[in-house]
């Protein structure tokens, strides 16, 4: 929320006593410490925000909160952005994030702030596109050795959102259960053929599998409730035995493969899609959503009267 209004207080030049952005985060004990800038068009999609109170003498057993929060806003439509904003809304369908400007240029403020203070110090949140950014910077991160703590609201799956489409559960798992037999198929068929990468790409992909970030969804976002039976199936896989299946399969993207990347878990994660994502603890919004508006909206979030379920989704090697 702090950067959507720092970005409309840019576009409608509030400065000074106008600008409404600073009662955000003064509320929660922030200050700004760096706005990011797209050089593409001069936008603001992110920014570094340190915490007034933190201090290093925490309890060893309680858990310190960050020094440092960067926070990714979304798209907005309005004609100061929409353009940018919409060709990186399709880089995340095509999984071509990493090479936008934009990302570049989060990634090396990430990489800074990290250098200076650690990793546990820095949280990273977004919401919708700045939501893939932070979670493609997190997955980045981790495998590097370098986990963060990561808040993803209405992150986009991209992917044909099965869960929002299809109404019969039956349908739905028969649908996912013929795509992880193809998925597992063409993995064993294609890296068969390169035994020498294979390993390197498991532990690529257990590096991941420890990092738990936090995925804020909603069954009525079909940008993001693909999420909820992504999940969903994994653990619907295991309890019917197809468990070594879904090992293989949830491993890679088919799109992939069938481009010749050789699966979604290479050692270079960044051109991978976003969804696969091995853990996540994951709120799921159960409160009706009477448009699409409301259901991929960041507000929902802090709604008052919000109901929800908690779920701990954790990969098992």
């Amino acid at each position: 929320m702090f950067v959507y209004t720092l970005e409309r207080d840019r576009q409608q030049n509030r400065v000074g006593l106008k600008s409404q952005a600073n009662h955000w985060w003064e509320f929660f004990h922030f200050t700004l410490a760096e706005t990011l800038i797209d050089q593409s068009d001069g936008s603001i999609y992110g920014a570094v925000f340190e915490y007034k109170l933190f201090s290093y003498n925490y309890h060893i057993h309680s858990k310190p909160p960050p020094r440092h929060v960067i926070a990714f806003r979304g798209t907005i439509m309005k004609r100061h952005s929409r353009s940018c904003d919409l060709k990186l809304d399709l880089r995340c369908i095509r999984d071509s994030l990493h090479d936008s400007t934009r990302f570049v240029h989060a990634i090396e403020v990430i990489q800074t702030s990290v250098a200076k203070t650690g990793n546990a110090a820095v949280w990273l949140a977004g919401h919708s596109l700045g939501a893939a950014v932070a979670l493609l910077a997190g997955k980045i991160m981790t495998r590097s050795g370098f986990p963060l703590e990561c808040y993803l609201f209405n992150p986009p799956f991209s992917s044909i959102p099965i869960e929002r489409l299809v109404k019969s559960e039956r349908l739905k798992h028969g649908v996912r259960f013929a795509g992880s037999l193809v998925k597992a198929g063409v993995a064993i068929a294609i890296k068969g053929r390169h035994h020498h990468n294979k390993g390197q790409e498991d532990d690529s992909f257990m590096k991941l599998a420890s990092w738990i970030p936090y995925l804020y969804v909603n069954p009525s976002d079909p940008i993001c409730s693909e999420y909820i039976g992504y999940f969903k199936h994994r653990n619907k896989m295991f309890e019917i035995g197809a468990g070594k299946i879904e090992r293989i399969a949830t491993r890679n993207s088919l799109r992939s493969l069938l481009s010749g990347g050789g699966g979604g878990s290479c050692s270079d994660s960044s051109s991978e899609p976003l969804h696969l994502l091995p853990s996540a603890y994951m709120t799921i919004n159960t409160s009706k959503s009477p448009d699409f508006k409301r259901a991929h909206g960041i507000h929902q979030w802090w709604d008052p009267i919000f109901c929800g379920e908690y779920v701990l989704h954790q990969f098992n090697q």
